[in-house]
C-alpha cells in the first residue's frame, strides 16, 4: 500500500509540475507575440523572400505593395469567426517578378441554403498597399480526397497552388488587418490571437495537486490513524 500510495502522489504531483510548465510556456508565449507586436512594421525589403518561412518573424507586422491574383483566389470552408461557419478568403499578392504570398483577406460567412453560394467580393485592380501579420500558412484541417480542388476547398497546399498558378508563393501567409471598406462587406477581419489558455492550465495543476494530497490524506488516515484509534478502542480498560 504504501509503494501504491507513492507511486499515485508522484506522479499526480508530476502531472501538476508539468500542468505548471506549460502554463509559463504559454504567458511567455503571449509575452513574445505582444513584443513582436510592438515591433516596427516591415516593408518588402525588411521581409526578404529568403526568411519568408522564418517562424521568429511570425505575428509581426508587415506593410506590403502589390498586385492581386485573383485569378488564384480559394475560399477556406468550416473556418469560424466570432463562433459563425464560413470561408476564409485567401488570395496571392503578387510582390515582385516570381515573388508572391497567400492572403488570407478576410472571412465571410456560408449561405445556410447553399454552401457553394459565396458573397460577390471586389477584385481591384493595379498595385494595392496592405497592413497586415505574417503568420504559418492557413492551418490544415481533416479533408476527404479532392477537398483541396477548386473554388471552395478545405486546405491548401501553397506548394500545389503555386505550381497550378506558374507563380511561385512564400512558405508564410499574411493576414490582412486593414479596416474592412464599405465595398468589402461582409468580410471580417476580427482574427483571433493564439490561444493561451493560463487560467486552464493552472486549473489542471490545482486539481492534480489535489489529487496527490487527497492519495497522501487518505493513506496516513487507513494506514496510519484509523488502525491506532481501532486499537485503542479494542484495549481493555
Amino acid at each position: 500500500m504504501l509503494v501504491a500510495a507513492l507511486v499515485v502522489c508522484a506522479l499526480t504531483a508530476r502531472l501538476g509540475i508539468w500542468q505548471l510548465d506549460r502554463a509559463d510556456q504559454k504567458i511567455r508565449l503571449q509575452q513574445q507575440i505582444e513584443s513582436r507586436h510592438a515591433q516596427p512594421a516591415l516593408d518588402g525589403a525588411g521581409w526578404p523572400r529568403a526568411q519568408a518561412g522564418d517562424p521568429s518573424l511570425h505575428d509581426r507586422r508587415v506593410t506590403l505593395h502589390g498586385h492581386w491574383r485573383h485569378d488564384g483566389t480559394v475560399f477556406l470552408e468550416n473556418r469560424q469567426m466570432q463562433g459563425r461557419p464560413g470561408f476564409y478568403v485567401a488570395t496571392p499578392l503578387q510582390l515582385g517578378p516570381n515573388d508572391a504570398v497567400m492572403v488570407l483577406r478576410g472571412w465571410i460567412p456560408r449561405d445556410a441554403q447553399d454552401r457553394t453560394r459565396l458573397a460577390p467580393l471586389p477584385r481591384p485592380e493595379g498595385e494595392v498597399t496592405l497592413q497586415g501579420r505574417i503568420a504559418p500558412p492557413p492551418s490544415k484541417l481533416y479533408d476527404f480526397g479532392d477537398a483541396g480542388r477548386g473554388l471552395i476547398r478545405q486546405n491548401l497546399d501553397l506548394a500545389a497552388h503555386a505550381s497550378a498558378l506558374g507563380l511561385p508563393l512564400r512558405p508564410a501567409s499574411i493576414l490582412q488587418t486593414d479596416p474592412v471598406a464599405a465595398d468589402e462587406a461582409p468580410l471580417l477581419r476580427d482574427w483571433p490571437l493564439p490561444a493561451v489558455d493560463v487560467q486552464k492550465h493552472l486549473g489542471y495543476a490545482a486539481q492534480w495537486f489535489a489529487l496527490s494530497a487527497l492519495c497522501a490524506g487518505l493513506y496516513v488516515w487507513f494506514q496510519l490513524i484509523r488502525p491506532r484509534l481501532q486499537q485503542r478502542r479494542r484495549a481493555p480498560a
